[in-house]
């Protein structure tokens, strides 16, 4: 199984290494690319362009764009420090005592 905290480490030394933190980004600017992802996950989705699909070498696709997501978190974790796989499985178990459909939303 995969340790999200190291790979989180690796993420984030590969954006640095690509040249993505020369200048500081702030929080906001993290989360609205985290946005712009989802966004494209969306648009994938509206396009019916399938879940995974290759332009050439490049992988497309819904699952791609929301992989797009997640990386962006890890790499933000791993600048960070955040210890993201205690912080899941917290939050997972927390979850799972909770009541079904619970704070009356419906969706």
């Amino acid at each position: 199984m995969i340790n999200l905290n190291e790979f989180a480490e690796e993420v984030h030394e590969n954006a640095v290494a690509h040249g993505w933190w020369e200048e500081e980004r702030g929080f906001g600017e993290v989360i609205a690319l985290c946005h712009s992802e989802l966004s494209e996950a969306l648009e994938e989705y509206r396009n019916d362009q399938g879940f995974l699909y290759y332009n050439g070498e490049k992988p497309e696709g819904i699952a791609v764009e929301l992989a797009d997501c997640i990386i962006r978190i890890l790499d933000w974790c791993g600048k960070e420090g955040v210890d993201i796989e205690a912080i899941l499985q917290r939050k997972h178990k927390y979850n799972k005592t909770r009541p079904y459909r619970h704070g009356g939303k419906r969706i």
